[in-house]
Parts: C-alpha cells; sequence; structure tokens
C-alpha cells in the first residue's frame, strides 16, 4: 500500500490557497482554468493533469519544493493507530450544516481510497452532487435519505450502502438531530 498522493495534493493546493489568502477566482485565473475546475481540484472532485497542476503550482507562486515537501507514504506495512485528533477536517461542498473528517487515505491495488467521518445537521440545505468514485456508507447514528436519479433509499444507525458516487445525489437527514456516518470512496482513476 502506498499513500493516497493525488488526495494530499488536492488538499494542499486548498491548503496553500487558503495561506495566501487567494479566492478560488483570481487563482483560476492566473492558472489559466476556470473557478469550477479549481473548486473540483480542491475538493476531490476530480485529478488535475500534470500541465494544470503545474500552472496551478506556479499561480499559487509556491515553489515546487516546497508544494511537494512531506507528501509521501502514511500507510505502509506496519499497523497504524490515529487518534481522532488527527482527523483533518476538509470542505467537499459549501454547503452550510455538512462536515467531513478525512480518517485516512491511501492506494490501495490501484484504487484511491478515502475514508472520512461525515455529519449532516438536521436542517442542512443540500443539492445533488457526484464524484468520481463509488461509497461504502455506515451508519453510525441518525437516519438519513439518499435520493439517487429517481429511488430513495433510508439508511438507519447499524445500516450499510454501497453505490456508484458518480451518479447524482442527494443526502437528506431524517433524524430530530445530526446523523453521522463512517464513508469510504474509492476512486477510479481513469
Amino acid at each position: 500500500m502506498e499513500n493516497n498522493v493525488i488526495l494530499q495534493i488536492s488538499s494542499r493546493i486548498k491548503e496553500k490557497r487558503k495561506e495566501k489568502k487567494i479566492t478560488l477566482q483570481s487563482l483560476a485565473e492566473e492558472a489559466g482554468v476556470t473557478k469550477g475546475l479549481i473548486s473540483q481540484i480542491e475538493n476531490n472532485r476530480t485529478v488535475p493533469s500534470l500541465t494544470v497542476l503545474l500552472s496551478i503550482i506556479k499561480a499559487l507562486h509556491v515553489d515546487l519544493n516546497e508544494f511537494f515537501e512531506n507528501l509521501g507514504d502514511r500507510v505502509g506495512a506496519d499497523p497504524i493507530l490515529i487518534s481522532n485528533s488527527e482527523y483533518e477536517t476538509i470542505e467537499k461542498e459549501h454547503t452550510v450544516g455538512s462536515y467531513y473528517n478525512r480518517i485516512l487515505s491511501f492506494k490501495l491495488n490501484g484504487k484511491l481510497i478515502d475514508i472520512i467521518i461525515y455529519r449532516q445537521e438536521k436542517n442542512a440545505k443540500r443539492s445533488f452532487v457526484s464524484s468520481n468514485a463509488h461509497e461504502f456508507n455506515y451508519m453510525i447514528s441518525g437516519s438519513m435519505q439518499y435520493t439517487i436519479e429517481d429511488k430513495m433509499y433510508i439508511l438507519h444507525e447499524g445500516d450499510s450502502f454501497y453505490y456508484d458516487a458518480r451518479k447524482p445525489h442527494l443526502t437528506t437527514c431524517l433524524s430530530e438531530t445530526d446523523y453521522t456516518m463512517l464513508v469510504i470512496y474509492f476512486f477510479d482513476e481513469e
């Protein structure tokens, strides 16, 4: 197993952009790409080509060595204990009331895998989203509804769900309080 450097690169782009107080729009303009593409890259919705990645790094005004410093293997043959204080808060969609905490990301058998704890508030307003992945979900607490195309699937505490997240999907909290689930993304590498 080796670490999912691609997910780390997406996080590093967002981290450097915010650190330098650069807006998505200005970064996109300077890199010669769209604001939407930058957002998709930062939120692990797409993988940039090498040319686009180098343009973004240049537009961030960051030295290549500095940008790639410390990107490397976290996952190896040895067991790994990760305390909840080490979870990385990430933003996948700009939705108030949705919270993502990355536990671990790595590559296994040619698949990029990202393990997340996801929490959605009762009144979160979400829209349909999709990602370049398949998802396995395990409901830790609460109840929720997936809407995928014209079908609805209801999950309660202890239920599991696997689906093709490339299809537009919508999540809705059905609990009186927030729901929490473990999400494992299996990214396609096409």
